[in-house]
């Protein structure tokens, strides 16, 4: 891993300034005052930059599921999460946030259901529904895995000189920026 700050630079910029290529609202540039060659440029940045952190990302959150060793395959996980930031949960509303079908987001709760990790209780307002909640020892799963993939973090992290951490740290509202969806009803 080399110390990019170019990159990092331009990540922070393109959050806290949409660039108006990307979101499809491309004044004049001459109005702006740009030349054209220059808006073509800071968008062929913009991809590169945008190629090089979706693979970053995606290879080490591969490298973290591979050296945790889970048992829970990440669709459980992640139903475990979200169960529990937003539960107690219909079936439905569970495979809406997940963004699967029903009959998967069945058959992913089977599963938790048939490892104790999720519990079935009674939907108040709907004597035929059932609301998902976490178990005990779903909560206790989601910390162990949480732990490990920390610790695994951690010890990549080490690896890193104190000038790329500092860069990392000061990249990260950028990186969370990124998370949040305009339409996001979560």
């Amino acid at each position: 891993m080399t110390a990019d700050t170019g990159a990092v630079t331009l990540g922070v910029a393109a959050v806290s300034e949409p660039d108006p290529a990307v979101t499809g609202n491309v004044p004049d540039d001459t109005a702006r005052g740009v030349p054209a060659e220059l808006a073509e440029h800071e968008l062929t940045e913009l991809t590169e930059l945008a190629a090089r952190l979706r693979l970053a990302v995606g290879r080490l959150n591969r490298r973290i599921r591979i050296d945790g060793h889970e048992a829970t395959p990440p669709l459980q996980l992640s139903a475990l999460v979200t169960v529990e930031q937003h539960g107690p949960l219909r079936l439905s509303e569970l495979a809406r946030r997940e963004a699967v079908t029903a009959p998967t987001m069945s058959r992913v709760l089977a599963a938790l259901d048939e490892q104790g990790l999720v519990i079935r209780t009674p939907d108040p307002n709907d004597a035929r529904g059932v609301r998902i909640v976490l178990s005990d020892l779903g909560a206790r799963r989601l910390n162990e895995v949480r732990s490990t993939r920390t610790a695994l973090v951690a010890r990549r992290l080490q690896r890193l000189t104190a000038d790329q951490r500092r860069l990392l740290g000061d990249a990260l509202p950028a990186l969370e920026a990124l998370l949040v969806d305009d339409d996001d009803p979560c």
